[in-house]
């Protein structure tokens, strides 16, 4: 999975807040309060981001209606993963994103992988 533009991060950051699908107009109207936009580059860089799978759409009347096709946490676990996939040594690598986890962190790692089938109790 690839890592998103600027302006497709700054539009799923926007999607992920959301608690319902938006238009690119409504999307349009978020994104100049900070920066002047033309609608047809934010309604490409939403049709881009349909088609590479981070956003759903369906018809509502003459407008589409868009919304995150996974989490912002899928989203990073997917980054992870794929990271962790195109690294030569995968105990290194790890290893290495250990030293850097904090001890919250660690601890909530050490819990979920109690929580997975054959993990310990």
């Amino acid at each position: 999975m690839r890592a998103l533009g600027d302006l497709e991060a700054v539009i799923m950051d926007l999607m992920w807040r959301r608690e319902h699908p938006a238009t690119v107009r409504q999307v349009l109207q978020h994104l100049t309060a900070a920066r002047p936009l033309a609608y047809t580059t934010v309604m490409t860089v939403m049709d881009h981001l349909h088609r590479k799978g981070f956003l759903t759409r369906v018809k509502d009347g003459r407008a589409w209606l868009y919304e995150p096709a996974m989490t912002r946490e899928e989203h990073t676990a997917r980054l992870m993963h794929d990271a962790l996939a195109e690294a030569g040594d995968h105990t290194a690598t790890l290893a290495y994103f250990l030293a850097r986890m904090t001890s919250a962190e660690t601890q909530a790692l050490r819990w979920l992988l109690r929580q997975r089938p054959g993990g310990r109790s």
